[in-house]
């Protein structure tokens, strides 16, 4: 054991760990393991007695006392203690070693300290040890030493030598502790630090470390670094909808297809609820960026299964590299952020490099950030309608509500502008209730002086399913105050909500449908379309999505899709409403295929509310 290594301490015992003055306390307690020559030096006999020319009465007393302390120290002392003898040959222990180490008294007594010795540390480091030791005399650090079953264990261990009137080494003290449970602690503490709970994954902490050392060496060796920001783009929506532990599923697969699109000596972080970064090393040029960019979008596009259900996510993924962007750690961070902002922006499931023009962006879209917390306290909004027609006959029978955000300075802006960030910042379900009041007021304007029958469709996020349990009852209450019936208003949900389906967003749905409110798919056919989906939930209106109806010409592709949904849905029950119509010649062309609805630029552009019900007048 006179063997043990400094993990990174000397033997001049300066260490936050130091036990303090302990051998002369062993040398009194353990003057019974010492010939009459050493104990007459501690001011004993060899008899136990005091000896009284060289100490009175009343010293040797207090001697005694402090020897039975010092022999209950030694019994009930939670840390080794081992004695040896000139010879280093072991000469003592007390119960803690025994408890420790695993040997029993009788094994070690006579044996040298060496059988603790661990294989963590090389012949040297014990060279150099009790090199310290017969020159100082004492030596103190963390060690490894290894248990009676082989077992290694690290410690504190101090050694103390006594010595005789002449100089001579009479005894080795040593005392040791058994760390392992503090080193457990300490590594659990370094883990939850630098490493993510969930996905096992390392955290910011330790990625910015990472990406810190990895520029050094990119900096020596004319390589490349590139950074991949990474934003789940419908996971907030998802995670609303779904139980805690059902949404964590779902995080740790797409952190498992992530890790699979990159290599081991690549680094892959969760930075964010919903977001993750690759560090991507060693590179010769960005192109390697690009190409890991599209794995991973590819990957998280297809489906989850969890719970044999079908989950669809979408992933946008920013990139920025070194040295061609910048070198800081945190700037790199930031301009990685910057561009998965942009690739979200351009609706998601892309990547995009960074570019020095995105830094003001970013700048921008902060700032609208503040500004939209503003519009919302202040309802700077307001509706625009178009009409939906019943193709047959040319009438207006519908209208879908939109909204735009009356900027005080910017004049009217588009919900593609401000939607997402709605979205982003929790912002979306005070501007969801606010058009739908909004909306069922006009509705019962126009019904009272237009057409009974007339009815607006608004739209609902995603993000708004899940935010309270009674959400879809506060709606049908408004209504009631209203004097409205249900369908008086209908909902346009994306296919997507439909694919992440839970029991929660079933039932909410057929609250609404339960009141009278009729439900459409809107933008169908862009997605993961299942017909079980349409099937199961309560539906009313299939939208075709207008990329669809884009290049409807005799004879094309699109044309044949779209007979084919026109056909599905009225197979299913439900009314079709063909979106982006811009020609007379595609209008003609869903007339002749059956399409119940229709919308576009050919019919009417979104218009204020006072232009619409002129247009409601006229066609009534």
């Amino acid at each position: 054991m006179h063997n043990a290594p400094a993990i990174p301490t000397s033997s001049d015992g300066k260490s936050p760990r130091d036990r303090g003055p302990r051998v002369p306390l062993l040398q009194r307690l353990l003057s019974r393991c010492l010939p009459a020559t050493a104990s007459r030096a501690f001011g004993r006999r060899n008899d136990g007695q005091a000896d009284g020319a060289a100490v009175p009465p009343p010293a040797a007393s207090a001697m005694q006392l402090n020897l039975q302390l010092a022999e209950l120290v030694y019994a009930h002392s939670t840390e080794a203690m081992m004695v040896t003898d000139e010879q280093d040959r072991i000469v003592a222990v007390n119960p803690a070693f025994v408890h420790i180490t695993g040997y029993a008294a009788d094994e070690v007594i006579g044996q040298d300290p060496a059988l603790l010795n661990s294989p963590h540390h090389d012949r040297g480091f014990y060279r150099d040890l009790r090199q310290a030791i017969a020159t100082t005399g004492n030596w103190q650090g963390e060690t490894w030493n290894r248990r009676k079953s082989g077992e290694s264990f690290p410690g504190w261990l101090s050694i103390g030598t006594v010595r005789g009137p002449a100089g001579e080494v009479l005894r080795r003290v040593t005392l040791f502790s058994d760390l392992t449970h503090t080193k457990a602690s300490e590594a659990l503490i370094w883990r939850q630090a630098n490493f993510d709970g969930l996905t096992q994954l390392p955290n910011r902490s330790m990625l910015k470390d990472r990406l810190a050392e990895e520029v050094k060496k990119a900096a020596c060796d004319n390589r490349t670094v590139a950074l991949l920001a990474i934003h789940l783009d419908n996971f907030a929506g998802i995670h609303e909808s779904h139980d805690q532990d059902w949404a964590d599923r779902l995080l740790v697969e797409a952190s498992r297809r992530i890790v699979a699109c990159v290599r081991s000596t690549d680094s892959v972080a969760r930075t964010a609820s919903d977001g993750f970064t690759v560090l991507l090393t060693g590179l010769h040029s960005a192109d390697r960026a690009s190409h890991v960019a599209q794995h991973i979008l590819h990957r998280l596009a297809e489906p989850f299964e969890l719970d044999t259900a079908l989950v669809a996510l979408s992933g946008s993924v920013g990139i920025t590299v070194y040295p061609a962007d910048a070198a800081p750690v945190d700037t790199m961070l930031q301009n990685a952020q910057q561009a998965m902002v942009a690739a979200r922006q351009q609706g998601g499931n892309q990547y995009s490099f960074f570019t020095p023009s995105l830094q003001k962006a970013a700048q921008q879209r902060i700032q609208m950030v503040r500004e939209l917390h503003v519009a919302v306290a202040e309802r700077q909004f307001c509706l625009h309608f178009q009409p939906i027609v019943e193709l047959a006959t040319g009438r207006i029978h519908k209208a879908e509500a939109l909204v735009r955000w009356q900027h005080p300075e910017r004049g009217l802006v588009g919900p593609c502008e401000f939607i997402p960030l709605a979205e982003e910042n929790r912002l979306i379900g005070e501007i969801g209730d606010w058009v739908f009041k909004e909306a069922a007021r006009w509705a019962k304007q126009w019904r009272t002086r237009h057409c009974a029958t007339f009815q607006i469709s608004v739209n609902k996020s995603p993000a708004q399913f899940g935010r309270t349990q009674n959400h879809a009852a506060s709606w049908l209450d408004h209504l009631a105050q209203l004097g409205l019936p249900g369908d008086a208003v209908a909902l346009e949900i994306t296919e997507g909500l439909l694919l992440n389906s839970t029991p929660a967003i079933a039932a909410c749905l057929r609250s609404y449908r339960e009141a009278g409110m009729q439900v459409a798919i809107d933008d169908f056919g862009t997605g993961y379309s299942s017909l079980s989906y349409l099937k199961n939930l309560d539906l009313d209106y299939l939208k075709i999505d207008r990329s669809f109806v884009a290049n409807l010409t005799p004879g094309s592709h699109d044309l044949a899709l779209c007979e084919a949904m026109v056909v599905m849905a009225h197979k299913l029950g439900l009314r079709v409403v063909a979106e982006g119509i811009e020609t007379v010649e595609q209008r003609d062309l869903l007339v002749a295929m059956g399409c119940d609805f229709g919308q576009g630029y050919l019919f009417s552009r979104p218009v204020a509310a006072e232009v619409f019900e002129g247009m409601l007048a006229a066609a009534c």
